[in-house]
């Protein structure tokens, strides 16, 4: 009885094949963002797969002075000093205002591809919303959103423009 033997290239693409088919990030909708930019992501939060239901749209959320911005360092998603600061304040509203959702955007500057900065984006949203989490935030009343570089605050080319457009943007809307 003769041994059958695979082709080593083809045991390799189905090795390759299975690796990329795990990597698809649950979760995840690419939309059209309200100025018509493709490829905006929302992932994450309020009513995903904790079972509350569909996510709120981003269209339903409002911005609140009582949330502000937080801004990050170039090409980086960690939250700054400045930025914790910021983050334990919207904790302490958000554990009182409990019938309160949120919205989290992810923005980023001009630089960088597209798709580099979506993903970006979503680092930083991400990142505020964990932070928001260990403060005592439930996971379940926040949704994240990544804009990258198609919803900048200034439009100059200059450093000081730049740092404007590198944020997370909050937005709230009631239960």
């Amino acid at each position: 009885m003769k041994a059958r033997h695979c082709h080593p290239l083809v045991i390799w693409l189905v090795a390759l094949a299975t690796i990329f088919a795990g990597c698809a990030t649950p979760g995840t909708t690419e939309t059209s963002g309200a100025s018509g930019a493709a490829g905006v992501r929302q992932t994450a939060g309020a009513g995903d797969a904790t079972g509350m239901g569909p996510r709120p749209s981003p269209k339903e959320f409002v911005p609140l002075r009582s949330l502000p911005d937080i801004h990050f360092d170039f090409d980086r998603y960690e939250i700054r000093a400045d930025a914790a600061k910021v983050l334990e304040g919207t904790a302490d509203w958000l554990r009182t205002n409990r019938d309160v959702l949120i919205l989290i955007e992810g923005h980023t500057d001009e630089r960088g591809t597209n798709e580099y900065n979506l993903a970006l984006g979503d680092r930083r949203a991400r990142a505020a919303l964990n932070y928001l989490v260990s403060r005592g935030v439930q996971k379940n009343r926040i949704t994240t959103i990544t804009y990258g570089e198609e919803r900048p605050l200034c439009t100059s080319r200059t450093e000081e423009c730049w740092s404007e457009n590198r944020r997370a943007h909050f937005g709230m809307k009631s239960r």
